[in-house]
């Protein structure tokens, strides 16, 4: 059979990080082994019974059988603009500053589409997403990578950025609390990097997936809770951790008009928009009952306190997570990253996603997720301490 050769866009194309980790514990789990999968960031509950009855009753009207409008029903901006003033205190235009996405990650690859040219340059945390590298590669374009370093609570410091780089930046990529570090930001950074932006015409575009997951009483701060956000960038949310509704692919960007625009003229030639009742189902969720949240929150604390005392029992001295559903690990001396991880597969059948697979910045970490039973946290470390490492 004939091969045709692929575009030299899909050759540009980063291999994608979490397809093979997922295949590394599916090959490992068919084989008969038990394996403990904390490697990647797929919510294990279900979605609040409340928001699965409004899909039902959504998906048995005639209306939401026919195609949707094409940059989603005005009622969904509507609730995103309320949604927004009732948790923020921001005010959106939800006819001109909002965005319906299939998900926050084809928002995050389709804005490099959007505003990246060849050559262009996008500036990405390191460690950080993967993919946001691949919207970048997609458009051509360069990437400088801002390390985030323990010493500076996981920020990026702006002064270390070169000024040539800074010069040819068009659009720079943050994400608070922060995957996978778990760091969060203060308002005093999001003003910093918003004067950072205005100075050098760069656009922000904030990855607010993990909003709700903010530890210790501590709400994590909205980047259009800072002057001048909407002036220089976009915020991402996506309903996928907030409400558990990974599989239903709903997201929204929120800021810039110009940006907004941009979003929907790339969308209106790639979707026509998202099945109407996964609307309907979604404004519920903005503007409901929000009491699963906080219990959400609540047992994804349980677990972080959990996972975090019984590693520190088994001599694994590691740091709390301050939000996300991640926690940020410190490998011991002598393993990188890759090997840490390998170790953790093959001899206690717990799988990690290794450090250096989100950025060179990221060797000598490894991210656990939280999204398993407490009972399965605490079993991961008791196999991790019997390895006897320290």
């Amino acid at each position: 059979m004939r091969e045709f050769e692929q575009s030299e866009m899909l050759k540009r194309l980063p291999e994608q990080f979490f397809a093979k980790l997922a295949k590394k514990a599916q090959d490992l789990i068919e084989q008969g082994y038990d394996i403990i999968n904390l490697g990647q960031g797929n919510p294990d509950l279900p979605t609040p019974e409340h928001i699965v009855k409004e899909l039902q009753i959504a998906a048995e009207n005639p209306i939401n059988h026919k195609y949707s409008p094409f940059q989603g029903f005005d009622y969904l901006k509507e609730a995103v603009a309320a949604f927004y003033q009732k948790e923020y205190g921001v005010k959106i235009d939800p006819y001109n500053e909002v965005a319906i996405l299939i998900g926050a990650k084809a928002g995050l690859v389709e804005l490099s589409q959007c505003l990246l040219n060849k050559g262009d340059t996008a500036l990405l945390p390191d460690p950080g997403y993967p993919d946001y590298l691949s919207g970048i590669a997609m458009a051509n374009a360069e990437s400088s990578f801002m390390p985030l370093l323990k010493e500076n609570d996981f920020l990026p410091d702006y002064h270390a950025i070169p000024m040539d780089v800074l010069k040819k930046a068009k659009l720079m990529f943050l994400n608070y609390p922060n995957n996978p570090t778990a760091g969060t930001a203060s308002k005093q950074f999001f003003d910093e990097t918003i004067e950072l932006a205005k100075q050098h015409n760069i656009c922000v575009v904030h990855d607010f997936a993990y909003g709700s997951l903010g530890f210790d009483g501590k709400k994590p701060q909205s980047f259009l809770q800072s002057a001048g956000a909407k002036d220089i960038g976009v915020e991402i949310y996506t309903l996928s951790k907030t409400y558990n509704m990974a599989g239903w692919r709903v997201a929204f960007a929120v800021g810039n008009p110009s940006v907004i625009e941009s979003l929907n003229l790339i969308q209106d030639h790639l979707h026509v928009s998202l099945f109407g009742a996964v609307q309907h189902a979604a404004a519920h969720a903005l503007t409901g009952d929000q009491s699963p949240v906080l219990d959400l929150l609540a047992t994804y604390e349980k677990r972080r306190n959990c996972l975090i005392t019984a590693l520190h029992k088994v001599g694994w001295r590691v740091d709390a997570p301050k939000g996300t559903f991640f926690a940020w690990l410190k490998v011991p001396n002598g393993y990188s990253s890759e090997q840490f991880a390998d170790l953790l597969l093959e001899k206690a059948n717990v799988l990690v996603a290794p450090g250096n697979g989100f950025g060179s910045t990221g060797e000598g970490y490894v991210r656990a997720g939280l999204l398993d039973t407490e009972e399965n946290l605490e079993e991961a470390a008791r196999r991790i301490g019997e390895l006897g490492i320290w």
